[in-house]
């Protein structure tokens, strides 16, 4: 073995050694603790109430809500739908009582591991277990029965409550009557003006 070759193996196996006790470049950002989290501000008649959306939680009901809010959809919509000590309910109806259009029907997220506790926000749908589109409502007590597993497949919760809970019990106190062939709305209409959307806690 000649002396250059000799010279070459030793500091290659030189480099090999150190290259092994140098920790690795992350070239990826390391995870922050301040990373956005979207927030839905309901601008209603009778106060605002601020959501923390849930898109770790419900990615799928996350990214639907965004988009009715965002088309400016929610735009004068009622509360069309609030039984006491239940659950409050909006995303559907105009103060005439007209359903409004809506987009395709999305996957039910209900067992995302978060409950129906008073607080929570979850879809609206049928029967039909992938039917939620629009309409969505607010847990005023802990709803146990709505969640997976409970009884069927569940509601899926995609947000709560993080100021204004004190509107949302006012709404659950209103006077309701039936109209039109639906029951539970109320007397004199909860509107919602608009939906503001944030990335920083309003």
């Amino acid at each position: 073995m000649n002396n250059f070759f000799l010279t070459f193996l030793l500091v290659c196996i030189a480099n090999f050694a150190f290259a092994e006790s140098v920790a690795p470049v992350n070239t990826q950002a390391a995870p922050s603790a301040d990373i956005a989290k979207p927030y839905a501000t309901l601008v209603t008649n009778q106060g605002d109430i601020t959501l923390e959306l849930l898109p770790e939680k419900a990615p799928i009901s996350v990214a639907n809500f965004l988009s009715y809010a965002n088309d400016g959809f929610y735009n004068g919509v009622i509360f069309h739908r609030v039984i006491k000590d239940f659950m409050i309910q909006t995303g559907g109806f105009t103060e005439n009582m007209v359903r409004k259009a809506v987009k395709e029907p999305i996957k039910n997220e209900a067992d995302n591991g978060v409950f129906n506790n008073r607080g929570t926000v979850a879809m609206a749908r049928t029967a039909q277990v992938n039917s939620a589109t629009s309409q969505f409502f607010i847990n005023t007590k802990n709803n146990h029965f709505l969640n997976n597993g409970f009884r069927d497949f569940g509601y899926a919760v995609f947000a709560n409550v993080v100021s204004g809970m004190e509107v949302v019990d006012a709404i659950n106190l209103v006077e309701t009557t039936r109209t039109r062939g639906m029951s539970d709305v109320p007397v004199e209409p909860i509107i919602i003006k608009e939906v503001k959307i944030s990335y920083t806690k309003p």
